[in-house]
């Protein structure tokens, strides 16, 4: 049996694996709420909303470029900076794509519900049977899969854009500046939305050839490939039917394809959030499936999940544990998806470990610094992790002002995690002593 992942993700599928996770759901809902309190503003909002993501992809990349590991957000924090802290951070992210997976999966159903009557539980198994099948089979199987998804979804949103070129507004890049900087910030929050996930990248480092230059540079191209796409549909969206008309619609994006595709503009958002949703799913489930796979093999989840599939280089075990895990969800009752408020906290406290461990490289391992192909100085490797530490905290503390139950939820899922870990722990050392 083979203990070695296949590296089988080229630098396409790098670039369309972190845009890809972050061009997803949000891209349908953010415009409205962002267009109420942001206006025009949302234009410039968006530029600065991607500068957070542009700090975290530094510290990201520099990392990749001197270790580059699967599941790389769990390993560098696991080897930098504490055991304990690695396994309390990706324990909450265990729990945040079990849940992004059913919201993701829900959220699929109702748009495929526009258009046709179809059973909303039995579909979304039959999404999560398919990304199962497509992660078991292979990283290049389903890195591929990722990438024709979203080659497809470029398509259907360049339809969007080209058919809205006519009615551009070119005042609006001004109008974008001058509406003041408070409406600019309060959309922020929501902006920074679009953003999360691009760093994905980062995380199928040793399944990748030549890894140290191909990951740093996919996490850099994804980032500018998202930056462009959001501006194109944002600055299209409010030529056509302006911030108002976004901000009054439930579906923002609809209401601005109708202005321009008429009576075609239902079936090309549908198609295109079919597509969002179902590449988002597939990247989602891949990082889900590695996280458990590292836990797996460092030792603090159970050791069968560290196992590696001899024919097809796939950590098969831990892709049937996370299927199992998206399948228990099915039998959660909606009223639970309200978690998807708490999704981005673990997100932003992985964010926070990275950037912890990207310090501790620069300041305890200059032998890992030198290693690094990405040549940025001891100072400025601190500087940069000093501030997405900073950011880190910020951006989590947000969503305390709109609803402390997902974060109360954590905390208790937080601590069963501990609780295990701490038995865990005894039992291996029960038997040395």
């Amino acid at each position: 049996m083979t203990d070695q992942l296949r590296p089988g993700v080229r630098l396409i599928d790098l670039v369309m694996l972190g845009a890809g996770t972050a061009i997803g759901a949000s891209i349908f809902s953010v415009l409205g709420p962002a267009a109420q309190v942001g206006h025009e503003g949302i234009l410039l909002a968006c530029v600065i909303a991607a500068m957070p993501m542009v700090l975290f992809g530094l510290v990201y990349a520099y990392m990749a470029s001197a270790v580059p590991r699967t599941a790389a957000s769990f390993e560098w924090q696991r080897q930098f900076t504490h055991p304990l802290i690695a396994f309390g951070i990706v324990w909450l992210r265990i729990l945040s794509n079990a849940v992004v997976m059913i919201v993701l999966g829900t959220v699929l159903v109702n748009y495929l519900g526009k258009v046709i009557t179809i059973p909303g539980k039995p579909v979304m198994f039959g999404m999560f049977l398919a990304v199962f099948a497509l992660n078991y089979l292979g990283v290049a199987v389903a890195a591929r899969a990722q990438t024709v998804l979203m080659l497809m979804l470029l398509a259907v949103f360049a339809v969007f854009v080209i058919a809205g070129a006519p009615a551009w507004k070119p005042q609006l890049v001004v109008q974008s500046a001058s509406v003041g900087w408070l409406p600019i910030v309060a959309a922020l929050p929501l902006m920074i939305q679009l953003f999360l996930g691009i760093e994905t990248t980062t995380e199928v480092g040793e399944e990748v050839a030549d890894p140290k230059r191909v990951v740093p540079l996919g996490l850099g191209l994804a980032l500018l490939l998202t930056v462009v796409v959001y501006l194109a549909i944002a600055f299209t969206a409010l030529s056509l039917v302006g911030a108002d008309a976004l901000a009054a619609s439930d579906a923002p994006l609809l209401t601005a394809a109708e202005a321009a595709l008429g009576g075609w503009a239902m079936p090309v958002i549908v198609t295109a959030a079919v597509l969002a949703l179902s590449k988002s799913m597939n990247a989602v489930f891949l990082v889900f499936a590695r996280f458990l796979y590292a836990m797996g093999r460092a030792g603090v989840l159970p050791e069968p999940l560290g196992r590696i599939h001899p024919r097809f280089g796939t950590p098969h075990v831990a892709t049937l544990a996370a299927f199992g895990a998206c399948c228990l969800g099915l039998f959660l009752p909606s009223s639970l998806l309200f978690l998807l408020l708490a999704v981005n906290i673990p997100t932003m406290m992985k964010y926070l470990g990275s950037c912890l461990a990207a310090f501790n490289v620069a300041r305890r391992h200059p032998e890992v610094h030198a290693e690094a192909r990405l040549k940025f100085s001891k100072g400025m490797v601190m500087g940069l992790s000093v501030a997405g530490m900073i950011a880190a905290v910020a951006i989590a503390s947000l969503g305390l002002t709109s609803d402390w139950r997902p974060y109360v939820l954590l905390l208790g899922w937080l601590a069963l995690g501990l609780i295990y870990y701490a038995a865990r722990r005894r039992r291996i050392v029960a038997p040395e002593a």
